[in-house]
């Protein structure tokens, strides 16, 4: 069984949804990344989200593309992001990390040696933004026969059939866009929400995350009354941005910031 398997598994037998939370690797200053990684796990994430840094994020709205900026301003690498997980599995052989980014630097480095090294470093999964399934052909089965699973995007406008393609294709949670748009942006529509995540799981059996707009912690526990996962982004790093400045005070805002989203999950139940 898979770390996110184990992970999911363990947290429906408790009746919880899983707390994903996404940093971008190297964001604000790559010395801070181990730590920040750590104390998204002290505060109660029960998995982490790195973004590799690229330079044309499309999905990503504001919050995020400043983040990828500054990483990319220390010159942040995919082979930079890797050793950060092999260093992070020092100390962690439980979280699982999943990797979110966009197809080019792995194309540049090559499926095949991309998927080795990822999975030597003890990354789990991976979410290629820009990569639809007609277009795994290279990637996925590399990623499989490292035993990582690619994650995959469904949004408000995917259809039976999209789903279903997407679903069989699929393998550690299935990753539902709950907004139109780009990630931190517009308003959370709980009943859209809630009725399209069932209309996912009546395709698999796959966990389902939920991400894109959940700001605080009242839509996290929203979230985590009709999803497995409820993924947060632009909250985090927009914390990490007010305090880049400040790395103490830096840390323990964003664990206090998730141990409060993970004690208002909790109490959704």
């Amino acid at each position: 069984m898979s770390r996110l398997e184990s992970c999911f598994a363990r947290l429906a037998e408790q009746g919880r949804s899983a707390l994903v939370s996404y940093i971008t690797a190297g964001d604000p200053h790559p010395d801070h990344s181990l730590e920040l990684m750590r104390a998204l796990v002290r505060g109660g994430s029960d998995v982490i989200e790195l973004g590799v840094p690229f330079s044309d994020p499309m999905a990503d709205g504001p919050v995020i593309q400043r983040a990828v900026e500054r990483a990319l301003q220390h010159h942040v690498s995919m082979q930079d992001v890797l050793a950060l997980v092999k260093r992070f599995r020092q100390q962690d052989q439980t979280t699982p990390v999943v990797l979110m980014g966009y197809l080019n630097p792995i194309e540049v480095m090559g499926f095949a040696a991309f998927a080795s090294a990822a999975a030597a470093a003890g990354v789990d999964g991976v979410l290629t933004v820009d990569m639809p399934p007609e277009e795994s052909e290279g990637l996925v089965p590399a990623l499989r026969e490292q035993g990582l699973d690619p994650i995959y995007l469904l949004a408000p406008t995917s259809d039976a059939g999209r789903i279903q393609r997407i679903c069989a294709q699929a393998s550690g949670f299935v990753y539902y866009v709950s907004i139109k748009g780009v990630t931190g942006a517009a308003h959370l529509d709980l009943d859209g929400v809630r009725a399209k995540v069932a209309e996912i799981k009546a395709q698999t059996g796959l966990p389902v995350g939920v991400g894109f707009g959940i700001r605080d912690a009242a839509t996290a526990a929203a979230i985590a009354s009709v999803a497995d996962a409820v993924i947060v982004g632009s909250a985090i790093v927009s914390r990490i941005e007010q305090l880049a400045g400040d790395p103490q005070a830096m840390l323990a805002d964003v664990e206090g910031f998730v141990t409060g989203l993970r004690q208002a999950m909790d109490g959704a139940g």
